[in-house]
Order: structure tokens, then sequence, then C-alpha cells
């Protein structure tokens, strides 16, 4: 009996300590449950932070990507209005020009005819050469200078020897040409050779009496030509 009690009292013990590891064991589990649990909800809330600040970080780069877009597409904007308005401002140039030219083109189509230029050669009258000259120029609108270089070009035998005594650099100087051919040629220097052929002027044979009274009307407005129209007549 007393092996049989020792052998119980000994088992007793064994089971005291396994009991002892089973309850140690039961405590690790639930202490590593509980840490399960602690890691799995420090995991959680780690992951929905980490989740958070990825949408935050998303909305900032989306924000940023917006902004920049907007301010891209309004500087894009900014550069097709100036590029309109400058292609607008060469359009209304060129319009401009248009017009201009069509209004020019206008009025050249009621400007007259040019005239041609007439020719002196000495042996006609300077006052009604220069009385025509004259018409012809205004009516063509020439200018000092045009005038001087056309009268020069008109010139014909004595009448163009006058230009000997001008200076080349004269040629275009209108005065100076005018005065020349009227020191020359000037009705002032010939009214007595016409009154005197008035005077003499008798009916050619073969020459009608218009012709002669023509011819007559000629003298006597060269032979006095300051007086007005209505003294000669009478």
């Amino acid at each position: 009996m007393p092996e049989t009690g020792s052998l119980t009292t000994s088992m007793d013990k064994q089971f005291e300590k396994l009991f002892a590891m089973m309850a140690e064991m039961k405590a690790g589990q639930e202490e590593m449950r509980v840490a399960q649990a602690g890691l799995e909800q420090k995991m959680e809330t780690g992951q929905q932070r980490l989740e958070q600040e990825m949408r935050s970080g998303q909305e900032e780069i989306k924000s940023q990507i917006q902004a920049h877009t907007e301010s891209h597409v309004e500087e894009m904007k900014t550069h097709v209005d100036e590029c309109i308005g400058k292609i607008e401002e060469e359009v209304q140039c060129v319009k401009l020009k248009i017009e201009k030219v069509k209004s020019e083109l206008v009025q050249n189509s009621y400007l007259p005819d040019r005239q041609s230029n007439p020719t002196f050669n000495g042996q006609t009258s300077w006052t009604v050469f220069k009385t025509q000259f004259d018409i012809v120029s205004s009516t063509n609108g020439w200018t000092d200078f045009v005038k001087a270089s056309q009268l020069v070009a008109s010139l014909r035998g004595s009448a163009a020897e006058v230009l000997q005594g001008i200076p080349a650099d004269k040629l275009t100087d209108l005065t100076t040409v005018e005065k020349a051919l009227e020191s020359r040629f000037g009705d002032s220097h010939l009214k007595q050779f016409y009154r005197t052929e008035l005077k003499t002027r008798r009916q050619k044979p073969g020459e009608s009496l218009q012709e002669l009274a023509a011819n007559v009307e000629r003298l006597i407005s060269l032979a006095y030509a300051e007086c007005p129209l209505d003294v000669r007549e009478s």
C-alpha cells in the first residue's frame, strides 16, 4: 500500500505539473490571441491610414493636375485670342488697302484722258502755245518738275536752240525755261511785226474771204494782245 500511495502521489504531482503546463500554455495562447488581435487591429488601422493617405495624395495630385491643366488651357486661350486679334488686325489692314485701291481705281476711271503735249518751233505764237501747254499740264496734273521736263521735250527747231543758253541744272526749272522762251519768242517783241503785216495784208490769189478774215483776225489778236477782246473786235 505504501508503494501505491507513493505512486499516486507521484502521479498527482505529474498531473499537477501537466495541468500547470496546460494552464500556462492556455495563458500563453490567450496572450498570443490578444497580441494577434492587437496586431491585426494595428495592421487594419495602418492599412486604413495608408489608404487615407493614398486617397489624400491622389486628391492632391488630381487637384494639382487640374490646376495645371486649367492654367495651361487659360494660357492657350490667351495665346489663341492674341493670334486671332493679330489676324483680325491684318485682315482689317488688307481690307483698308483694298478699299484704297478700289477708291483710286474709281477716281481714275473718272479722270479725263491724258492730253498729248503740243510742240513749239518758234514760228508760231508763244502766247498761244503757252496757253495750250498750261491747259494740257493742268489736265494731266503735272508738277512743276514734270511740266518743265515736258516743256523742254516739246521744243523743236529754233525754239530748241534756246536750251543751249540754259545751264544743265536749270533745264528742269520751269521758271528759268519759260523766261528764256519768253525773252526769245515773247509776243511783245513781235507786236510791231504783226502790226506791219496787218497793215500790208491783202487778199492772196485763190484765198477766200473767210480765209482772209480768219488771218486778219489772227494778226489783230497777235498785234494787240494786250487789248481786251471787245476792243479788238470793235
